[in-house]
């Protein structure tokens, strides 16, 4: 069985729930394709994609699971040396984790109302799972959903309830042979009961 995720989840959310469901389907032999890039399960790159975006293909069955909170935060070793921000005109003299190529986060402020550059970061990487570990070092205020942010006690949410960060769809995606493989159903519906939980 061939699964498709982002690099966040694949990390962070897939491994506790694959060894539950180890347990649960012994005979099932996973690979787990840890990767931003949107494969194609009509090509059979995968036989189960979780994605942030709805699949466009309209024969695959997809299946919105939840919603991913996304938040700014810090560690407390950054708050306790350089303060916690009151408000969002205060966030951006702060040391800031973001992009480099990708503009998510830009374009998220932009939304807001705050125009800002990419050179307000004082570290920009594309590799989310990098930020994170920047996060965690202490380097600075970063934008990580908050299912990562739970797995450390000493990262604290900054402006919780004053930044409205829209929330990211979680989609489940398969093939339509799931009418006839028992296999992706029985992972399918293991993803379905089990993912809603942790996001």
């Amino acid at each position: 069985m061939r699964i498709t995720a982002s690099v966040p989840v694949a990390v962070n959310l897939l491994p506790p729930l694959l060894a539950q469901m180890r347990q649960q389907l012994p005979e099932i032999q996973v690979e787990l394709v840890s990767s931003n890039l949107v494969s194609n399960l009509l090509r059979r790159e995968a036989d189960i994609a979780v994605r942030m975006v709805r699949p466009e293909q309209g024969t695959l069955v997809a299946r919105k699971i939840g919603d991913v909170v996304l938040g700014a935060f810090a560690h407390r070793s950054y708050l306790a040396r350089r303060g916690t921000p009151r408000n969002g005109t205060e966030l951006f003299t702060h040391d800031l984790i973001g992009g480099d190529t990708d503009l998510t986060i830009l374009q998220g402020f932009a939304a807001m109302g705050y125009a800002i550059e990419r050179e307000a970061f004082a570290l920009r990487t594309d590799d989310l799972m990098a930020q994170w570990q920047a996060l965690r070092a202490g380097l600075g205020v970063g934008f990580v959903a908050s299912y990562i942010a739970r797995t450390d006690p000493d990262v604290l949410p900054v402006l919780a309830g004053q930044l409205k960060v829209p929330a990211l769809p979680m989609w489940l995606a398969v093939h339509r042979e799931i009418r006839t493989s028992r296999r992706i159903r029985a992972v399918y519906d293991f993803l379905v009961a089990s993912l809603p939980q942790v996001i």
